[in-house]
């Protein structure tokens, strides 16, 4: 096959968002819980007589994404009717916005952005129920942005890191859950190939739930496009499927163009003047923005924590929240080594155990107090590890549970000759080898001192104390 082929892939990207009601009602929004058709009305179901009305905090959030990826902002926007039929469109029209969408521009990840609309999103259809259809209509209305990329991005792996990065920003906003196995974020992508400066055939591939699935039909459908052209045929505009058990994809339909929606203003919406509405107003919006995902990356970069444990932080909402709360603790925050062995104590063991099912409910304030007991060598690593995987769900005060118990590390080394003299007699077999010039001995012995000790010695100190009480006696 050949590799002289340009890919060139435009993301569209579907989030619900979270508000407390649809788009152009009060129904609950609350799409994957309760009972089929529980929050519905006569608005979401399209009865005759009923109006919309745009739901403001829809549009405050949108507006709000806008600010994080540095887009503009229109004055004047407006809502369109979007007209085909399907059994899942109760008006057989969607509400959604064609000229005038609420953002334009803005970058993510690298990836230049053409614009950023609202809409509802449709109901669910099950099909899987005896030969017969049904029709879910609690997400019938739901609030949904729609982002849409430039033509930029020419390969599957870019693709899925935009979208993992735009699932992470929208849940840093708040503004979305985004989980894409509830359908809370879909990805469509749009992909061609060529071998000029001009751009082949779009092909477009709907409702990619996953971010594998993503990078995997991207994959496909290059390959499917380029052997197709290398046989002397033509590439097909149509949209496509993707198979997950096949790992391919499949024709749906010829592509829509924007003719075929015969997109018109609505008539029973307003026209929107941002600027005169305090809920879009700049200054209130910038107020609004948290500290950006690329914003943390620099902050705990700066602390000098290693790249990995900085996108597990981001990434583990769990662990990060937790960890964002430390940096701000008083005088924990600004000690540097403290944070460091934090990211890596919550990143590895912390996370470890949460990935069993373990509840994480320890305080800052306690487990703060075990890094700087560990840092002030009161207790030994192997003692931290086990008071922390005991108490993470308990928060039990570790200075007080290694005190009671003994735990605390000795540091005194007139403590620790009695129990360096009893190894050596012991181990003799130990001591020769070192003497014969095996240095990793001493390892050996530091391990039997703490086994004496019930692991409550320096081992530092120990290995120092041993070298130099055999050193004393070498042959």
């Amino acid at each position: 096959m050949s590799t002289s082929y340009t890919t060139t892939i435009g993301l569209e990207v579907h989030a619900e968002l979270s508000t407390a009601s649809k788009m152009f009602c009060g129904c609950k929004n609350d799409p994957h819980n309760g009972e089929p058709n529980s929050y519905i009305c006569p608005v979401c179901l399209a009865h005759p007589g009923t109006l919309p009305v745009a739901n403001e905090e829809a549009i405050s959030k949108v507006l709000l994404f806008g600010k994080a990826v540095k887009a503009k902002q229109a004055v004047f926007s407006e809502f369109d009717r979007k007209n085909y039929f399907y059994p899942d469109i109760p008006k057989a029209y969607q509400i959604s916005q064609y000229a005038f969408p609420f953002l334009t521009g803005g970058q993510l990840f690298g990836v230049e952005l053409t614009r950023v609309h609202l809409e509802e999103d449709t109901a669910r259809s099950q099909h899987d129920h005896d030969g017969v259809s049904l029709v879910d209509f609690n997400r019938a209305g739901v609030p949904l942005m729609e982002l849409v990329t430039e033509p930029v991005i020419h390969d599957a792996r870019t693709a899925g890191d935009f979208a993992r990065e735009l699932q992470l920003l929208l849940q840093t906003l708040n503004i979305s859950g985004a989980q894409m196995e509830r359908g809370e974020m879909r990805v469509e992508a749009n992909i061609s190939v060529s071998k000029t400066d001009e751009l082949g055939t779009k092909v477009e591939v709907k409702n990619l739930n996953s971010f594998r699935s993503v990078e995997s039909a991207i994959e496909y459908e290059v390959k499917r496009q380029i052997s197709i052209l290398e046989a002397g045929e033509v590439v097909t505009q149509e949209t496509r499927g993707w198979d997950e058990v096949k790992l391919k994809t499949y024709t749906q339909r010829i592509k829509e163009t924007a003719k075929d929606y015969r997109y018109f203003p609505d008539p029973d919406l307003p026209k929107i003047d941002t600027s005169k509405h305090n809920s879009f107003n700049t200054s209130r919006l910038n107020e609004m923005l948290p500290t950006l995902p690329n914003e943390i990356r620099l902050n705990y970069k700066n602390i000098g924590i290693p790249s990995n444990q900085i996108e597990q932080l981001i990434t583990t909402k769990s662990i990060g929240t937790f960890f964002a709360e430390l940096v701000k603790f008083p005088d924990f925050g600004t000690n540097v080594e403290a944070l460091k062995l934090s990211a890596n104590y919550l990143t590895s063991d912390v996370l470890a155990e949460v990935a069993k099912g373990r509840k994480f409910t320890l305080s800052n304030k306690h487990f703060a107090t075990l890094i700087l007991m560990l840092l002030g060598s009161k207790i030994n690593s192997r003692v931290a590890k086990d008071i922390l995987i005991e108490i993470l769900d308990k928060d039990a005060d570790p200075a007080v549970l290694a005190k009671d118990r003994g735990l605390l590390q000795s540091s005194d080394p007139s403590a620790l000759a009695p129990v360096i003299e009893a190894v050596i007699v012991e181990y003799e077999l130990a001591v020769a080898e070192y003497y014969a010039g095996k240095e990793a001995t001493i390892q050996f012995l530091v391990g039997q001192c703490m086994k004496q000790t019930r692991g409550t010695a320096n081992p530092s100190l120990l290995a120092e104390l041993i070298k130099t009480r055999l050193n004393k006696t070498r042959p």
